[in-house]
Protein backbone atom coordinates (compact mmCIF):
# COMPACT_ATOMS: atom_id res chain seq x y z
CA UNK A 1 0.00 0.00 0.00
CA UNK A 2 2.79 2.55 0.63
CA UNK A 3 3.85 2.23 -3.01
CA UNK A 4 0.35 3.07 -4.24
CA UNK A 5 0.15 6.28 -2.27
CA UNK A 6 3.46 7.41 -3.73
CA UNK A 7 2.05 7.01 -7.21
CA UNK A 8 -1.00 9.01 -6.28
CA UNK A 9 1.16 11.84 -4.91
CA UNK A 10 3.19 11.92 -8.12
CA UNK A 11 -0.02 12.07 -10.14
CA UNK A 12 -1.29 14.94 -7.96
CA UNK A 13 2.02 16.79 -8.43
CA UNK A 14 1.81 16.32 -12.20
CA UNK A 15 -1.77 17.56 -12.23
CA UNK A 16 -0.83 20.59 -10.15
CA UNK A 17 2.10 21.40 -12.45
CA UNK A 18 -0.08 20.99 -15.54
CA UNK A 19 -2.67 23.35 -14.08
CA UNK A 20 0.01 25.87 -13.17
CA UNK A 21 1.45 25.67 -16.66
CA UNK A 22 -2.01 26.05 -18.19
CA UNK A 23 -2.77 28.99 -15.94
CA UNK A 24 0.61 30.51 -16.72
CA UNK A 25 0.00 29.91 -20.42
CA UNK A 26 -3.22 31.87 -20.29
CA UNK A 27 -1.46 34.69 -18.46
CA UNK A 28 1.41 34.61 -20.98
CA UNK A 29 -1.05 34.74 -23.89
CA UNK A 30 -2.83 37.71 -22.34
CA UNK A 31 0.45 39.48 -21.68
CA UNK A 32 1.58 38.78 -25.24
CA UNK A 33 -1.70 40.09 -26.64
CA UNK A 34 -1.61 43.36 -24.68
CA UNK A 35 2.08 43.82 -25.39
CA UNK A 36 1.50 43.33 -29.12
CA UNK A 37 -1.38 45.83 -28.99
CA UNK A 38 0.81 48.38 -27.21
CA UNK A 39 3.61 47.80 -29.73
CA UNK A 40 1.23 48.48 -32.63
CA UNK A 41 -0.11 51.61 -30.95
CA UNK A 42 3.45 52.74 -30.17
CA UNK A 43 4.35 52.40 -33.86
CA UNK A 44 1.32 54.44 -34.94
CA UNK A 45 1.96 57.06 -32.27
CA UNK A 46 5.61 57.24 -33.25
CA UNK A 47 4.66 57.85 -36.89
CA UNK A 48 2.30 60.63 -35.84
CA UNK A 49 5.03 62.14 -33.64
CA UNK A 50 7.47 62.10 -36.55
CA UNK A 51 4.91 63.54 -38.94
CA UNK A 52 4.01 66.42 -36.67
CA UNK A 53 7.63 67.37 -35.98
CA UNK A 54 8.44 67.25 -39.70
CA UNK A 55 5.48 69.49 -40.51
CA UNK A 56 6.45 71.86 -37.67
CA UNK A 57 9.99 72.11 -39.04
CA UNK A 58 8.66 72.80 -42.54
CA UNK A 59 6.47 75.59 -41.16
CA UNK A 60 9.39 77.02 -39.18
CA UNK A 61 11.46 77.07 -42.37
CA UNK A 62 8.65 78.90 -44.16
CA UNK A 63 8.39 81.37 -41.26
CA UNK A 64 12.15 81.99 -41.45
CA UNK A 65 11.91 82.65 -45.19
CA UNK A 66 9.01 85.01 -44.60
CA UNK A 67 11.04 86.82 -41.92
CA UNK A 68 13.80 87.38 -44.47
CA UNK A 69 11.22 88.82 -46.88
CA UNK A 70 9.83 91.03 -44.09
CA UNK A 71 13.33 92.32 -43.34
CA UNK A 72 13.87 93.05 -47.02
CA UNK A 73 10.57 94.94 -47.20
CA UNK A 74 11.42 97.08 -44.17
CA UNK A 75 14.88 97.83 -45.60
CA UNK A 76 13.21 98.83 -48.86
CA UNK A 77 10.78 100.98 -46.86
CA UNK A 78 13.69 102.73 -45.16
CA UNK A 79 15.49 103.24 -48.47
CA UNK A 80 12.39 104.95 -49.88
CA UNK A 81 12.27 107.09 -46.74
CA UNK A 82 15.91 108.12 -47.25
CA UNK A 83 15.21 108.95 -50.89
CA UNK A 84 12.20 111.01 -49.81
CA UNK A 85 14.32 112.83 -47.22
CA UNK A 86 17.01 113.55 -49.83
CA UNK A 87 14.35 114.88 -52.21
CA UNK A 88 12.94 117.08 -49.42
CA UNK A 89 16.44 118.31 -48.45
CA UNK A 90 17.17 119.17 -52.08
CA UNK A 91 13.84 120.99 -52.34
CA UNK A 92 14.57 122.84 -49.08
CA UNK A 93 18.01 123.87 -50.39
CA UNK A 94 16.37 125.37 -53.49
CA UNK A 95 13.85 127.21 -51.34
CA UNK A 96 16.58 128.45 -48.94
CA UNK A 97 18.42 129.87 -51.92
CA UNK A 98 15.24 131.76 -52.76
CA UNK A 99 14.66 129.82 -55.92
CA UNK A 100 11.75 127.72 -57.02
CA UNK A 101 12.77 124.02 -56.88
CA UNK A 102 12.18 121.91 -59.96
CA UNK A 103 8.73 120.36 -59.87
CA UNK A 104 10.18 116.83 -59.87
CA UNK A 105 11.56 117.26 -56.32
CA UNK A 106 8.05 117.67 -54.87
CA UNK A 107 6.59 114.82 -56.87
CA UNK A 108 9.51 112.52 -55.96
CA UNK A 109 8.88 113.06 -52.28
CA UNK A 110 5.16 112.31 -52.72
CA UNK A 111 5.93 109.27 -54.86
CA UNK A 112 8.38 107.93 -52.27
CA UNK A 113 5.82 108.46 -49.49
CA UNK A 114 3.17 106.58 -51.53
CA UNK A 115 5.63 103.78 -52.28
CA UNK A 116 6.50 103.59 -48.59
CA UNK A 117 2.82 103.09 -47.76
CA UNK A 118 2.59 100.17 -50.23
CA UNK A 119 5.82 98.65 -48.94
CA UNK A 120 4.63 99.00 -45.35
CA UNK A 121 1.38 97.21 -46.19
CA UNK A 122 3.30 94.39 -47.89
CA UNK A 123 5.69 94.08 -44.93
CA UNK A 124 2.81 93.90 -42.46
CA UNK A 125 1.03 91.26 -44.58
CA UNK A 126 4.22 89.19 -44.64
CA UNK A 127 4.60 89.60 -40.87
CA UNK A 128 1.07 88.31 -40.41
CA UNK A 129 1.79 85.25 -42.59
CA UNK A 130 5.04 84.66 -40.70
CA UNK A 131 3.28 84.85 -37.34
CA UNK A 132 0.59 82.40 -38.54
CA UNK A 133 3.24 79.90 -39.66
CA UNK A 134 5.13 80.23 -36.38
CA UNK A 135 1.93 79.76 -34.36
CA UNK A 136 0.98 76.68 -36.39
CA UNK A 137 4.49 75.26 -36.00
CA UNK A 138 4.35 75.84 -32.24
CA UNK A 139 1.01 74.01 -32.08
CA UNK A 140 2.44 71.07 -34.03
CA UNK A 141 5.50 70.91 -31.76
CA UNK A 142 3.14 70.76 -28.79
CA UNK A 143 1.31 67.86 -30.44
CA UNK A 144 4.64 66.20 -31.14
CA UNK A 145 5.55 66.34 -27.45
CA UNK A 146 2.24 64.71 -26.50
CA UNK A 147 2.71 61.97 -29.11
CA UNK A 148 6.28 61.43 -27.86
CA UNK A 149 5.01 61.07 -24.29
CA UNK A 150 2.50 58.49 -25.55
CA UNK A 151 5.29 56.55 -27.26
CA UNK A 152 7.34 56.59 -24.06
CA UNK A 153 4.38 55.28 -22.05
CA UNK A 154 3.80 52.50 -24.58
CA UNK A 155 7.48 51.53 -24.46
CA UNK A 156 7.46 51.33 -20.67
CA UNK A 157 4.20 49.32 -20.81
CA UNK A 158 5.83 46.91 -23.28
CA UNK A 159 8.92 46.56 -21.06
CA UNK A 160 6.73 45.87 -18.04
CA UNK A 161 4.82 43.33 -20.11
CA UNK A 162 8.09 41.52 -20.77
CA UNK A 163 8.92 41.60 -17.05
CA UNK A 164 5.43 40.28 -16.26
CA UNK A 165 5.88 37.45 -18.77
CA UNK A 166 9.25 36.49 -17.34
CA UNK A 167 8.14 36.63 -13.73
CA UNK A 168 4.53 35.60 -14.40
CA UNK A 169 3.42 38.32 -12.00
CA UNK A 170 -0.08 39.50 -12.72
CA UNK A 171 0.42 42.71 -10.71
CA UNK A 172 3.29 43.77 -12.98
CA UNK A 173 1.10 43.02 -16.00
CA UNK A 174 -1.72 45.16 -14.55
CA UNK A 175 0.72 48.04 -14.10
CA UNK A 176 1.78 47.51 -17.73
CA UNK A 177 -1.86 47.71 -18.80
CA UNK A 178 -2.35 50.87 -16.74
CA UNK A 179 0.58 52.61 -18.43
CA UNK A 180 -0.63 51.40 -21.81
CA UNK A 181 -4.09 52.86 -21.16
CA UNK A 182 -2.51 56.18 -20.19
CA UNK A 183 -0.52 55.99 -23.45
CA UNK A 184 -3.78 55.41 -25.33
CA UNK A 185 -5.25 58.45 -23.57
CA UNK A 186 -2.28 60.58 -24.68
CA UNK A 187 -2.61 59.32 -28.24
CA UNK A 188 -6.39 59.76 -28.44
CA UNK A 189 -6.33 63.13 -26.71
CA UNK A 190 -3.65 64.41 -29.06
CA UNK A 191 -5.47 63.10 -32.12
CA UNK A 192 -8.58 65.00 -31.06
CA UNK A 193 -6.62 68.25 -30.66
Amino acid sequence: MPEGSEVEIERVHETIHEELERGGGVLLRRIALTTALFAALAAITSLRAGGTVNEALRLETTATRLQAEVSDQWAYYQAKGVKGAVAEATRAAWLAAGKQPPREHGTKQERYADEQKEIQDQARALEKKRDEKEHEAEHLMNLHHHFAAGVALFQVAIALGAVAALTQRQLVWLFSITLGVVGIAFFAGTMLT
